[in-house]
């Protein structure tokens, strides 16, 4: 398919900023909602590049995703005349600060005296030895047939 000089480095640019570009599979749409150029020529010419190896192509729910390759990133650098310190977007580190202390200053948990350091017997409060623990003596469970499951 014929595609003009200046759609074609309007999508090459397009494709270069970012490192991906998507398209929506739709063929009679008049424009690309990124780019002022007809969708049926981006979809093409991202084609083109997959063909060559520029470009990989995912395709999910109606939509082309073209992620740049690569042999792609040295081609575009070529055919857009770009220096090597150039690079998409998507392939820029992000320097994150370190991410702040959770607690601030509170102190560790050995400096506020350990775990359970006042209610270790806060589950046996009324401990009484001669307390037999469990169902009580005249407890006679009674199992018939014919209820529940079975």
């Amino acid at each position: 398919m014929y595609i003009p000089t200046a759609n074609r480095k309007l999508i090459c640019q397009a494709l270069f900023k970012d490192g991906v570009l998507v398209a929506k599979k739709d063929y009679n749409a008049p424009r690309h909602p990124e780019i002022n150029v007809p969708n049926l020529e981006v979809i093409k010419a991202m084609q083109s590049l997959t063909s060559r190896g520029f470009v990989k192509t995912q395709f999910s729910w109606q939509y082309y995703y073209y992620i740049i390759t690569d042999e792609g990133l040295a081609y575009l650098r070529e055919y857009l005349n770009l220096p090597q310190d150039v690079v998409p977007s998507t392939f820029k580190k992000v320097v994150r600060a370190p991410a702040p202390s959770r607690f601030g200053d509170r102190p560790e948990r050995e400096d506020r005296g350990g775990f359970r350091r006042d209610n270790e017997g806060y589950r046996r409060r009324n401990f009484d030895e001669n307390r037999k623990e469990g169902a009580g003596e005249g407890f006679r469970p009674e199992f018939r047939g014919g209820f529940g499951r079975g």
